[in-house]
């Protein structure tokens, strides 16, 4: 298997932007905010960013939010490109812009609106030819942003349904990340079940569950939390007992030996050996 050079930054949603008029709040957007650990692994202020508000309804104003945030943290070169059809997605412009990027920064909305528009398009080639062979190359992105990136997709479900077969449907995502599936807005939205039905459709792959204004930052393997909330790693590779494929829909699943992490800022995990590093106890809150 070809190692993977570059960054994934998936985020939950409804990070900070750096907007609060409180200096304290700011001070920590700039010094410890997610938008901050984009940048830096990007290569810095300096570095080039291109934001793509495809899956918004209102991609104007998302995109000056970002533009806001990243100057806030002293970026010098961020452009938004606003892609809203596949003609757009294949525009040399945009494909320019998507070489030369040091970051591509996907905004929130619906996520199947990134790979209708976006999915097996010139700069989605693009993006998994410099993702995989690219150290330094950074493609973060929040809520529907983030979901986007794997293989399976989560497309929607009903959260008040929860754990009941046909609650989650799936959709095909750009397969940056095939190992994984993501949700959104997790704790907020109690979207357990959905990431469940996911996991145990595809009971080989790792769902996680990104609260928000929480990221991780995957290199090499492995990810690392950032952010002031929280993951839940559903991991069900040793599942003993997956009732999914026999019930009809609307039915009740029964899912045993599905292990589960909760994990926080700092907190890390391997995803192929499946092995978690958490921050000590006595280690000091920051």
């Amino acid at each position: 298997m070809q190692k993977i050079k570059g960054t994934l930054i998936p985020i939950g949603g409804n990070e900070d932007k750096g907007i609060e008029d409180n200096e304290m709040y700011t001070l920590e957007f700039i010094d410890e905010g997610i938008l901050y650990h984009v940048v830096k692994e990007a290569g810095g202020i300096n570095s080039k960013i291109v934001v793509i508000p495809t899956a918004s309804s209102i991609p104007k104003e998302v995109g000056e939010n970002y533009l806001t945030a990243f100057k806030t943290l002293g970026c010098t070169d961020v452009t938004v490109l606003d892609i809203r059809s596949k003609k757009d997605a294949e525009k040399q412009e945009s494909i320019d812009l998507i070489k030369s990027a040091d970051c591509i920064m996907f905004s929130g909305g619906n996520q199947s609106k990134i790979t209708n528009k976006i999915g097996d398009s010139t700069i989605h080639s693009i993006l998994l030819e410099r993702y995989t062979n690219e150290t330094g190359f950074v493609i973060a992105g929040t809520s529907a942003g983030a979901m986007a990136m794997t293989k399976q997709m989560i497309a929607g479900g009903s959260a008040s349904e929860a754990f009941i077969k046909g609650a989650v449907h799936m959709y095909k995502g750009l397969g940056l990340i095939p190992s994984l599936i993501i949700d959104t807005h997790f704790i907020k939205r109690g979207r357990f079940g959905r990431v469940t039905e996911a996991v145990a459709q595809h009971p080989k792959l790792v769902g996680l569950g990104l609260a928000e204004d929480t990221g991780l930052i995957i290199k090499n393997g492995c990810f690392e939390v950032i952010g002031s909330g929280m993951v839940i790693v559903f991991d069900g590779r040793k599942i003993k007992h997956n009732n999914h494929k026999i019930l009809k829909e609307g039915t009740p699943m029964s899912l045993t030996n599905l292990r589960t992490h909760i994990l926080s800022n700092g907190d890390r995990f391997n995803i192929k050996k499946k092995k978690v590093e958490v921050l000590p106890i006595e280690a000091p809150f920051i």
